[in-house]
């Protein structure tokens, strides 16, 4: 999981999931790791389950990829390193260093990068993963899904998880990085949006629905541009 501005300029040594807070939990391989919210609520992130491999959620993603596969905000690389042992091409992208080194000790590939900076081979990806709340990237889903429609090829998939809870849910906050073990994280924007909100948005973007499921509470869309 990673976030990222709407800003190309903005390089991956401002972000906040560079901060210490994020670096501790991957470095521990588990939590505690919040988002706490300016409002004061604080939601529990899933460092374990993103250190572990990919379990059956995760598998209903994978068995959907076609082509080359592009994850962004990789975390700790648990679906490209799964993708690397079946042979299939896939690079992670992250704004954390220790998240891009914990992927390639996995045997993943990934650059330290943000979806809204160059990117290799833009427009030339099959499949394209947001996972783990990465649909709140940079606090404003509609900008993220025309920069992903950018990086996918013509007839390629978008794999993209929902927030839980409300499908209509269509949140904009500012939020820090905290694990309850030192100075929190810097401020930065982040959106929490329910499956029917982001296939919505999708699809004003100009992607079409292909398909939409729900496992272990996590609601999945699978968005494909047009060819």
């Amino acid at each position: 999981m990673t976030t990222a501005t709407a800003t190309p300029a903005h390089g991956p040594a401002s972000e906040p999931w560079s901060a210490d807070p994020y670096a501790r939990a991957l470095a521990r391989g588990r939590g505690p790791l919040y988002l706490r919210c300016s409002d004061g609520r604080r939601l529990p992130l899933d460092v374990a389950r993103w250190c572990a491999g990919p379990n059956p959620a995760d598998r209903t993603v994978l068995a959907r990829c076609a082509g080359a596969v592009l994850d962004v905000g990789c975390g700790p690389g648990r679906m490209v390193a799964a993708l690397a042992r079946q042979g299939r091409p896939a690079l992670g992208i992250d704004t954390a260093p220790a998240a891009v080194a914990r992927t390639r000790g996995a045997g993943g590939a990934a650059l330290l990068r943000s979806v809204f900076q160059d990117l290799p081979r833009e427009g030339w990806w099959g499949s394209v993963l947001l996972l783990d709340g990465n649909a709140g990237i940079g606090g404003d889903p509609a900008a993220l899904l025309r920069r992903l429609y950018q990086l996918t090829a013509p007839g390629g998939l978008l794999l993209a998880e929902a927030a839980a809870g409300p499908p209509d849910a269509d949140e904009r906050l500012t939020a820090r990085l905290d694990d309850g073990d030192g100075p929190a994280g810097p401020p930065f924007p982040w959106a929490r949006t329910g499956h029917q909100a982001l296939r919505a948005h999708a699809e004003r973007a100009g992607w079409h629905t292909a398909g939409q499921w729900t496992v272990q509470d996590r609601p999945f869309l699978a968005l494909r541009r047009p060819a």
